[in-house]
């Protein structure tokens, strides 16, 4: 079993909740050679990669203001936004031959792409290590968390939120890739609706799970 403890860094009175969504329960289930789940996050709230602390990546004045719950996730990566207009892919396999994470990346990342150009969405491409994009606009961020018997691949796909949100809640992140350039969340990020795509959360859940399905 996993689970995230707060961190004795983060500043006093400052509660960080243990992961307690719909995924964890792929890293508690019986040992098989391969799961997933792909989900719709039930309410809005921000959570923290592995190694990030509440000070360096959320604004805490406006999480505090807005009331907006805070977890940390076993998986490495920046903190991220989630919200009933996401849908999160969350992958483990068990007694994998050791990999590089970019293959990884490459293999899931991909399996989306084509899920989304099926759906109609042009002009995807994968950037950095582990994005996908519409143009140079990030609509997808995905992390791994492994150890020596399970791979862990979890990624978020903005179809609707408000990009504000992100720039509200999340500070500029310490580690970026070389195409963010310095970009803001406001200027960086958008969303599969934003680029001109009418795409309900729920069609692309189903559309994604009947891909991993057949892979």
């Amino acid at each position: 079993m996993l689970l995230t403890r707060p961190s004795i860094n983060n500043p006093p009175g400052i509660v960080i909740k243990e992961y307690d969504f719909p995924d964890i329960d792929l890293l508690r289930g019986e040992p098989l050679s391969a799961r997933f789940m792909v989900w719709i996050p039930a309410f809005l709230c921000s959570v923290l990669g592995q190694s990030n602390f509440v000070e360096f990546s959320l604004h805490m004045e406006n999480i505090l203001e807005d009331n907006i719950p805070i977890y940390k996730r076993p998986s490495g990566g920046e903190a991220v936004v989630l919200s009933p207009r996401m849908v999160v892919v969350s992958i483990l396999k068990r007694g994998d031959t050791f990999r590089a994470p970019r293959l990884y990346f490459k293999t899931y990342n991909e399996m989306i792409i084509n899920v989304l150009h099926g759906l109609g969405v042009k002009e995807l491409r994968a950037e950095g290590i582990s994005d996908v994009c519409i143009r140079d606009r990030k609509i997808l961020g995905s992390s791994i968390y492994r150890n020596k018997d399970l791979v862990f691949y979890h990624a978020v796909l903005n179809v609707s939120e408000d990009i504000e949100l992100m720039e509200r809640y999340l500070k500029h992140p310490r580690l970026e890739p070389d195409y963010r350039e310095g970009r803001s969340h406001r200027e960086f990020v958008s969303s599969v609706s934003r680029e001109g795509y009418a795409l309900a959360p729920e069609e692309i859940r189903q559309a994604i799970s009947k891909s991993l399905i057949a892979l």
